[in-house]
């Protein structure tokens, strides 16, 4: 991994971190007044004072700035710092090219929440768009790493996930989090998607076919054809715009029922019924299955397909046996799924504090990807540091904001005081929270999420969690050349 310049500081007392962090923010505040007199052009890559977000006016100091590698970040730190840390993985993935100097700032207003209940924060962009878990997981320890050399080591740090960024938080924890001297003290994963990589696409592959079955206009008669795995052809100039004039050509999915052709109707009730995918959501799940699908085919793996559905039995429809005997089928290419699952199966070992919040009726992230992750930890013997929480909620990237502060100190009390809270104990907790930001708190301590195949089709022999081992994984590791460049 290329590390960011400067000397990594070993962990200090608890007390000189702060200290030394106080310090060092003086030393920040002053870098750009002392560039203009002769400061060595290390200078330059210091983070630069920026505007915080509304939410947080008077209330923290931000800073800008980008990486060695290329990715640009945001840090927080508030006024009243309680000296923890929270480094934060977002979702996504983006598919700019290049790194998006907009997205950590536009998510420290999202979950400003964080700053405002003490913890400083920092998120990186990643340096570029596109799938890439350990890239995205690299990125965000060398963002700790700086904010190390920066401001100084913190009492505590927690790396938080959202969405997709829950699936990158988590290979944070496995991959820089484990041993007695690691720098992170516990995990926080909202919305995650966790059922890894090689498996936790499986709805979206069959959205894609079945979807096509009954449109037949992605691609059209007409156009050049390729296998539908692809997700699209590398050079197609579609657009998101175009994507949604075909599914609304095909399913009237974004019309009023009456105002659907019978045809519409019948196609919608078809593929809504057999991929379980929510109405609402139908179009931005085609929309990754189309081009996320794209970018992993063409631009992370060479081509190569990681996807299959050969042995696949859709259910559902008005006419299952025409649909199973007309559907595209496929297998997965062997190095294909290897170098996906390296990249972003989560193998379970962890050996800190893991806390979850999912909404029972998340339509983009299905809550049994709760089930599969719980089955990779039980599979690593690591599910004594997991505690998973629920809510009546139906988002997806919307939880109450007093969750989010709820969830936090819940995961920070359990790491100071190492007393491992229940579901029952964190839905109590919440209610002061409410108070305070006034967006209530919806947690089912009683609910348990039903097994992953229960919601996405099973492939055969493909049932085991996690799909990769801790050892596999170090195998992989030492034979080198195997994953997703970053």
């Amino acid at each position: 991994m290329r590390q960011l310049p400067g000397r990594i500081p070993q962990a200090p007392s608890r007390h000189r971190s702060r200290r030394r962090g106080l310090a060092a923010l003086a030393g920040v505040l002053l870098g750009p007044l002392l560039a203009g007199v002769g400061s060595p052009a290390a200078v330059a890559a210091e983070p630069g004072l920026a505007p915080c977000p509304a939410a947080l006016s008077g209330q923290a100091t931000c800073y800008r700035g980008q990486d060695t590698n290329g990715a640009h970040y945001m840090i927080a730190v508030p006024g009243d710092w309680n000296g923890s840390l929270v480094m934060h993985a977002h979702g996504g993935p983006d598919l700019t090219e290049g790194s998006d100097p907009e997205r950590s700032p536009d998510d420290l207003e999202r979950w400003s929440v964080m700053v405002r209940e003490g913890y400083a924060w920092a998120g990186s962009a990643y340096r570029r768009g596109g799938y890439g878990t350990r890239m995205a997981a690299e990125d965000t320890e060398n963002l700790r790493r700086l904010f190390v050399e920066r401001f100084g080591r913190p009492q505590r740090t927690f790396v938080h996930g959202q969405s997709w960024g829950g699936n990158v938080a988590a290979k944070v924890a496995e991959i820089y989090g484990n041993g007695r001297n690691s720098p992170y003290d516990g995990v926080l994963l909202t919305s995650g998607v966790l059922a890894g990589g090689s498996r936790g696409y499986d709805y979206r592959v069959d959205l894609r076919v079945v979807y096509q079955y009954y449109c037949h206009n992605h691609p059209r008669p007409s156009e050049p054809q390729y296998p539908l795995w692809m997700g699209l052809r590398k050079t197609s100039t579609m657009t998101a715009d175009g994507l949604r004039g075909r599914l609304r050509e095909c399913t009237g999915y974004d019309a009023k029922p009456e105002d659907r052709t019978p045809e519409q109707q019948r196609n919608l009730d078809d593929i809504l019924a057999v991929t379980k995918i929510p109405e609402r959501t139908l179009e931005s799940h085609l929309r990754f299955a189309t081009f996320t699908f794209r970018d992993i085919v063409h631009n992370r793996l060479g081509g190569r397909n990681p996807f299959g559905n050969r042995n696949v039995r859709y259910s559902g429809s008005h006419d299952d046996r025409a649909l199973n005997a007309g559907v595209e089928r496929f297998s997965a290419d062997r190095s294909a799924v290897r170098d996906l699952s390296f990249d972003s199966d989560v193998t379970g070992a962890v050996s800190i504090p893991v806390l979850t919040v999912h909404a029972i009726d998340d339509p983009t992230a299905f809550v049994e990807q709760e089930a599969a992750y719980r089955g990779s930890l039980e599979g690593a013997r690591a599910d004594k540091y997991l505690v998973q929480t629920f809510t009546r909620e139906s988002e997806h990237s919307g939880l109450s904001i007093a969750e989010y502060a709820n969830a936090v100190s819940a995961l920070s009390a359990w790491v100071r005081t190492g007393a491992k809270p229940t579901a029952a104990s964190v839905a109590a907790s919440c209610p002061a929270f409410a108070a305070a930001y006034g967006t209530g708190c919806f947690h089912d301590p009683g609910f348990v999420p039903a097994d992953y195949a229960s919601r996405v089709y099973p492939r055969p022999g493909a049932s085991h969690w996690p799909v990769l081992t801790a050892a596999q994984e170090r195998a992989l590791a030492r034979r080198g050349g195997v994953g997703i460049a970053p």
